[in-house]
């Protein structure tokens, strides 16, 4: 087993390296009869892809999604679906030195102890590319959760900061860089062309919102909706820490405070979800290729704008597999 599969009932499997022919996904737990709308799949690819705003990576990427199996007359089949996107733009020449050398903070010294052997190619299995797979299964998982809402913002990127975990509506529109405060962007957009010039990067959180969606999700012990929730944000690669709720905020409180509202639970109790709001949060890192390699390169001065719709896309494949698990009970 290495790992490259998640969840149970809708469970998804991700393939392909960053530079190798394609990157997809195969599906399998969707119930048979929802309707797709490729367009809208492409869509939801599209606030990922690379080269949509300024202060990003300058690759170019169309991301077209090809659906392969799956899916007959625009409606899911309940068979396994199987989805590709080719790679268009590469630039593997650009990488001939991670022949020999190791980058601190990717995948490329680690990968090579654990296989003996790796794709130095834009970091292969390990690119952030790889999270196309992700989306595309986050659609899929949207046709089953349709009456649950998720949005992820970034409440801190650099010196900008957003106070509130959670938006006043849920519907509303964040701008080009997905930050919970759209009158931003423009102040943003400067702050992120100035790092790529000078070759530095950032971190920040995203946090999680989630409305509409029915108590009793997730299991008793191991199999906990926080447990879940926490596995799927911490395989994205950046991610580095993961809350709900009140989250750190409970070591510094006494039992009597934490205790008086539910809501300081974030939607989650016992790991099983109470029908509340739920809130989570997660902390990414800064891009770890910075200097001149960041200069000369393609790279994200800061990953979370692009980070945000694979955020989502997690949350919705755990609702999604939790929900279909929920109904076997029934």
């Amino acid at each position: 087993m290495r790992g490259n599969s998640f969840g149970k009932m809708f469970s998804l499997t991700t393939f392909g390296e960053s530079h190798g022919v394609a990157l997809g996904v195969v599906l399998d737990g969707v119930p048979p009869g929802l309707e797709v709308s490729p367009q809208d799949l492409h869509d939801e690819l599209l606030r990922r892809a690379p080269g949509q705003s300024k202060g990003t990576t300058s690759r170019k990427e169309a991301d077209e999604p090809e659906i392969l199996s799956g899916v007959f007359e625009g409606k899911t089949l309940g068979t396994p679906i199987a989805v590709i996107v080719r790679n268009t733009n590469q630039r593997s020449k650009d990488y001939d030195t991670l022949k020999t050398n190791y980058r601190p903070g990717h995948a490329d010294e680690t990968y090579e102890k654990k296989f003996g052997h790796r794709d130095h190619r834009g970091g292969g299995r390990s690119s952030g590319r790889e999270t196309l797979s992700r989306v595309i299964a986050g659609y899929f998982a949207s046709l089953i959760i349709k009456d649950i809402k998720v949005k992820a913002f970034i409440t801190k990127l650099g010196p900008f900061e957003y106070e509130r975990n959670k938006l006043d509506n849920i519907d509303q529109d964040l701008g080009t860089y997905n930050f919970a405060d759209p009158t931003k962007d423009g102040e943003i957009e400067k702050y992120l062309i100035n790092l790529k010039k000078e070759g530095e990067s950032v971190g920040g959180q995203i946090v999680i919102n989630v409305e509409g969606c029915p108590a009793g999700l997730g299991e008793p012990a191991f199999d906990k909706l926080k447990a879940e929730f926490a596995k799927a944000l911490l395989s994205i690669g950046a991610c580095v820490s993961f809350s709900f709720g009140l989250g750190e905020k409970m070591a510094e409180l006494e039992g009597s405070v934490v205790s008086a509202q539910r809501e300081n639970f974030g939607g989650i109790e016992g790991g099983i979800s109470n029908g509340d709001t739920i809130i989570l949060k997660t902390t990414f890192k800064p891009t770890s290729t910075v200097g001149k390699k960041a200069k000369a390169g393609r790279h994200d001065p800061c990953i979370l704008p692009r980070a945000v719709p694979v955020v989502e896309s997690m949350v919705k494949n755990v609702l999604a597999d939790h929900l279909l698990r929920q109904k076997a009970y029934e």
